[in-house]
C-alpha cells in the first residue's frame, strides 16, 4: 500500500520562502551598513543567531495542534500585560523609551510579544459562539483588550508601536463583520486623536466631520451627544499624551510635517534616507558601495532604515522587488485567513497580517518622508531579535494553519 504524501500540501513554502528571501536581503543590508562600523560590527552574528533560533521557534509552532492557540490564548495575554507591567519598572531606557527588558547581553521588548497576545486574546472573544459584534457591550470589551497594552505601550513611552495595535484592533473589527456606525464608532475617535496632534484647527475639522456623520447615521441623540462627547475627550487626551512625550519624540513629529525645519536634528534621518533611496538610481550602486550606507550618514541604519540600504545598494529595481515579495507575502496570507473555516483562527490570520502590514506602512513611509519617525521596524528585514522571533512565531502559526486547514469544515 502506498501513501501518497504531498509536502506541498502540508507546508506552504509560498509562506515560507518569501520571509526567508526578505531575511536574506536584509542579512546583507545589516552587514554592508556595520561592516565599517566598529561598534556595530556584531550586529550582523547576531541576526543570525536570532534568525536560526527564530527558524527552530518556528517549526516547533508549525507543529502544535491548533487547538493549542486557542486554549492559550488568555493565559498568553495576561503574560503579555505583566511583561509590559514590568518592563515599566524593570526595563531599560533606549532611545527615550523604557521598552526593553535586557537578557545578558541581548535586549527582549515585550511590546513584541504582546502584540502576538493582544491578537489572540481578541480573535477568542470575537469569535465566541453568542457574540454579537454590533452590541455597545462586545464593543467595549474588545477595546478593552486591545487599548489596554496599547496604553501601557504608550507609557513607556512608545507611539510607533501603539499605533500597530490600533491597527490590528481595527482590522479585526472589520474582519468580524462590524457595521459601518459602529465601525465609525470605533474609528471616529482615533481619527480625532490623530487630528488633534496636528493642531487646533484640525481638531476642530475633525469633529465637524464626526458630527456630520453622526446626523447622517440618524441615531438617538442622546447616543449621539455621547460618541461626540468621547470624540472630544479623545481629542484633549492625544494633545496631552503629545504633550507628555519625550522632546525628541516631539521634534519627530514636528519634522514630519517640515524635515527642513530641523535639517541637523529631528529632519536628519529623513532628510538623509531621501538622499540614499534617490541615489541608488535604477540598478543600485552595488553591494557594499553605498556612500550613504558606507559613510554612516544615517545614524543605526541597520534598524529602522535598512530599507534604504537596499534602495542604494540595489536601486528600484531591487526595492521594487523586495516591495513584490511583501505583496506577495501580504496576499497569500489574506488568501489563507479567507478560506479557513474556524472563526478564531481566521481572526488571528487577519491580526498577524495587519501588524505585518502596518510595520510595512509605517516604516516605508518613515522612509520616504510621508510618515512622521516613530520607530517602527521592517519585518524580516530591520535588524532586532525580539522583532524577528515574534514575526517568526506568527509564521509558524499561518503555516500551522496550513497545515491544519482540510480539519475545518
Amino acid at each position: 500500500m502506498r501513501i501518497d504524501y504531498n509536502i506541498n500540501d502540508k507546508f506552504d513554502f509560498g509562506l515560507f520562502l518569501p520571509v526567508m528571501t526578505l531575511f536574506a536581503l536584509g542579512l546583507a543590508a545589516i552587514y554592508s551598513s556595520t561592516v565599517n562600523n566598529i561598534l556595530a560590527h556584531e550586529n550582523f552574528q547576531k541576526q543570525m543567531i536570532w534568525g536560526l533560533t527564530s527558524i527552530i521557534i518556528f517549526f516547533i509552532t508549525y507543529s502544535l495542534p491548533s487547538n493549542v492557540f486557542r486554549s492559550t490564548a488568555i493565559p498568553i495575554y495576561a503574560i503579555g500585560i505583566f511583561l509590559l507591567v514590568a518592563v515599566l519598572g524593570i526595563g531599560r531606557q533606549i532611545s527615550g523609551s523604557k521598552s526593553w527588558i535586557m537578557l545578558g547581553s541581548f535586549g527582549f521588548q515585550p511590546s513584541e510579544f504582546a502584540k502576538l497576545a493582544t491578537i489572540l486574546a481578541i480573535a477568542w472573544y470575537l469569535s465566541r459562539s453568542n457574540c454579537d459584534i454590533d452590541s455597545f457591550k462586545e464593543i467595549l470589551f474588545t477595546l478593552g483588550i486591545g487599548l489596554a497594552p496599547t496604553f501601557l505601550i504608550l507609557l513607556e513611552p512608545d507611539v510607533g508601536t501603539s499605533m500597530v495595535y490600533v491597527s490590528l484592533i481595527l482590522t479585526m473589527f472589520f474582519w468580524k463583520g462590524i457595521s459601518s456606525f459602529s465601525l465609525f464608532v470605533v474609528l471616529s475617535p482615533a481619527f480625532v486623536a490623530i487630528c488633534a496632534v496636528f493642531g487646533t484647527i484640525y481638531f476642530i475639522v475633525a469633529l465637524a466631520v464626526v458630527l456630520i456623520f453622526l446626523i447622517i447615521f440618524k441615531k438617538d441623540l442622546f447616543f449621539n451627544a455621547s460618541i461626540f462627547a468621547f470624540n472630544l475627550a479623545c481629542g484633549f487626551f492625544a494633545d496631552y499624551v503629545f504633550k507628555a512625550l519625550s522632546p525628541h519624540q516631539q521634534r519627530r513629529i514636528q519634522a514630519f510635517l517640515d524635515p527642513m525645519s530641523d535639517p541637523l536634528g529631528s529632519g536628519y534621518n529623513t532628510i538623509q534616507a531621501k538622499v540614499a533611496i534617490g541615489s541608488g538610481g535604477l540598478f543600485g550602486k552595488g553591494f557594499l558601495s553605498g556612500n550613504q550606507t558606507q559613510l554612516q550618514f544615517i545614524p543605526e541604519q541597520w534598524t529602522d532604515f535598512a530599507f534604504c540600504v537596499i534602495g542604494e545598494e540595489f536601486g528600484f529595481i531591487g526595492s521594487l522587488a523586495v516591495l513584490g515579495i511583501f505583496l506577495y507575502f501580504f496576499l497569500r496570507i489574506l488568501k489563507l485567513a479567507h478560506n479557513t473555516k474556524d472563526e478564531f483562527l481566521s481572526l488571528v490570520s487577519i491580526g498577524i497580517l495587519a501588524v505585518y502590514l502596518t510595520h510595512f506602512i509605517i516604516n516605508l513611509g518613515m522612509v520616504v518622508g510621508l510618515l512622521p519617525v516613530v520607530g517602527i521596524p521592517l519585518p524580516f528585514i530591520s535588524y532586532g531579535g525580539s522583532s524577528l522571533l515574534v514575526n517568526m512565531i506568527m509564521l509558524g502559526i499561518l503555516a500551522n494553519l496550513y497545515r491544519t486547514r482540510k480539519n475545518y469544515t
